[in-house]
Parts: C-alpha cells; structure tokens; sequence
C-alpha cells in the first residue's frame, strides 16, 4: 500500500464500516486517527521522532528547558568548553532527591547528573517541562539534548500526511478501523479482525524500527534465517 493521505483515510474509514458522515462526521474521525497515532507512538518506538537539540546552559542556573515537544528524554551531553560540542561527557540520571543529597552545598561546576521536572507534553507549540542539573553551571556550557519528540499528527494543522501515514499506512489503517468499530459498538467480529491486523502488522514495523533500522552490516553482520536441512 503507497502512502495515504488524511482526506483519503477518512474516505477509507468510512468505506471500511460502510457508515456515511452523518454518523462518522469529521469531528468524530478526528478523534478515532488521534487515538491511533497516539495507540502507534506507544506501541513502537519510532526512529523518526528520534531528535537532538543544542544549546548552551546558563550559568548559576540549576535547570535547562526541554525542547518544546519532548516527549521524553534519551540522555544528556555535556562538553567542556562554552562554543563547541567538545570533550562531551554523558550525565547520568538520577532522582531529584539525589541531587538534593548530592549538592546540598549548591556547589557550581560542571555538571554530571541531571533528574526530570515538572513539564507537559502535548505539541510543538508546548513546553516539556526541565532537567535540574547538579553541580550547577558555573558558566555556559555547551550542551545536546537526546529525546523522542510528539510526532506530527494528521488532524493538527489540516496536515494530509505524516511519517506513519507515508510510511505505514496499512497499520495506521488497521488502528483507525479498531477504533472506529470500537466507537459503532460492533459488529464484534470486525473489530477482532482488525485488532488482530493492527497488531500483526505492528511486529514487523517494530522489527523494522528496533532492528533493521538500528544496524548495519559492518557492525552487526547480515542476519540470517537458519533452514534446517533433513539428514541424508
């Protein structure tokens, strides 16, 4: 299946459930392709909404903002100098007690743990809340932010596609039909049906997402299938 875009996967859900748009209006349609793509982002873990940012903390400052967006945060880098990424170091991440217990003296230094506070997720437009930082800044180090950010939904801003819609279109599909037969009540049969497709269909875009995605043939080698071979 080619890429799909918002105007013809409302056509497709209605010719799926074979119900007109006085029952699934667009408003009702909206709401059944937000609860899949929220129901995808959760279930596979999207290379696409991998992003990085770069910044330089302030210093005397104990927190640095989260990308507006975020939904949540891989790791932090942290260099040694205030105009380039150099000598960067990895903070390891800990609880906010922690970092009371550990720098209760409101020491400044470089810092090498960072905990979450606080913040909201939602879209591009929202703050994800910050990361406290310990030892505080004592100057303005350059710094990376690894995080997953809310992916580009259809319904937001009359957008007609997005990486799921391009890429997997059949599973954004299978999700939006649960969904809808879900909101109709039945028939129960269908929705079992396209449950058990969306979650088929999932395995392999996972696979493809956590797998093939993430490794290359220099470092991993060529995976290959084992076929067993009756004896002679």
């Amino acid at each position: 299946m080619a890429g799909i875009s918002y105007t013809d996967l409302r056509t497709q859900i209605r010719n799926y459930t074979e119900v007109s748009s006085t029952v699934l209006t667009d408003a009702i349609i909206e709401n059944i392709v937000l609860n899949a793509e929220y129901k995808l982002m959760r279930d596979v873990p999207i290379d696409a909404h991998r992003k990085i940012t770069q910044d330089n903390f302030v210093a005397s400052q104990e927190h640095a903002n989260v990308p507006a967006g975020a939904l949540f945060v891989r790791g932090v880098q942290v260099a040694d100098g205030t105009s380039t990424l150099t000598n960067p170091i990895w903070l390891e991440k800990k609880d906010v007690t922690f970092l009371d217990e550990f720098n209760g003296s409101r020491a400044t230094g470089r810092p090498k743990y960072y905990a979450m506070k606080g913040g909201e997720t939602g879209n591009s437009n929202t703050t994800s809340g910050a990361i406290l930082l310990s030892p505080i800044p004592d100057t303005t180090y350059v710094y990376k932010i690894h995080y997953n950010a809310m992916p580009d939904r259809l319904e937001a801003s009359d957008n007609e596609t997005n990486y799921l819609s391009l890429n997997f279109p059949n599973g954004l599909l299978f999700a939006c039909l649960a969904e809808a037969f879900a909101y109709l009540k039945g028939p129960v049969d269908m929705l079992q049906l396209y449950d058990a497709k969306y979650k088929e269909e999932t395995q392999k875009f996972a696979l493809e997402q956590t797998g093939r995605r993430r490794r290359d043939d220099y470092t991993d080698g060529t995976i290959r299938t084992k076929i067993d071979s009756a004896t002679p």
